[in-house]
């Protein structure tokens, strides 16, 4: 089993910063993937970012060019650097580590774009 663990939400004014991190713990061998999804009230849940061992990297479409996603392959960990925030980025934003075929997540936290 893998414990996943999302940190850094909080409120934030539009134009502004935020970063998230995602701690990965328990069995956390061959570890595939880690990546960063969201869901708004009333909304389906959508990509924000996901990164592959190989370094490969995936945005969704709104978030290009403001997000940018790191992991840290050591240490079992995700972060979520985003910049030049919208109030449209409010979400609950979740942490997905996939291992093998295996998909663990975590409880989210809550990011609210707002003046």
């Amino acid at each position: 089993q893998v414990q996943v663990v999302e940190s850094g939400g909080g409120l934030v004014q539009p134009g502004g910063s935020l970063r998230l991190s995602c701690a990965a713990s328990g069995q956390t061998f061959s570890i595939n993937r880690m990546g960063w999804y969201r869901q708004a009230p009333g909304r389906e849940s959508e990509l924000v970012a996901t990164m592959s061992n190989d370094g490969t990297t995936k945005y969704g479409d709104s978030v290009k060019g403001r997000f940018t996603i790191s992991v840290d392959n050591v240490e079992n960990m995700a972060y979520l650097q985003m910049d030049i925030v919208k109030p449209e980025d409010t979400a609950v934003y979740y942490c997905e580590v996939v291992q093998r075929w295996r998909a663990f997540w975590g409880q989210g936290t809550q990011v609210t774009v707002s003046s």
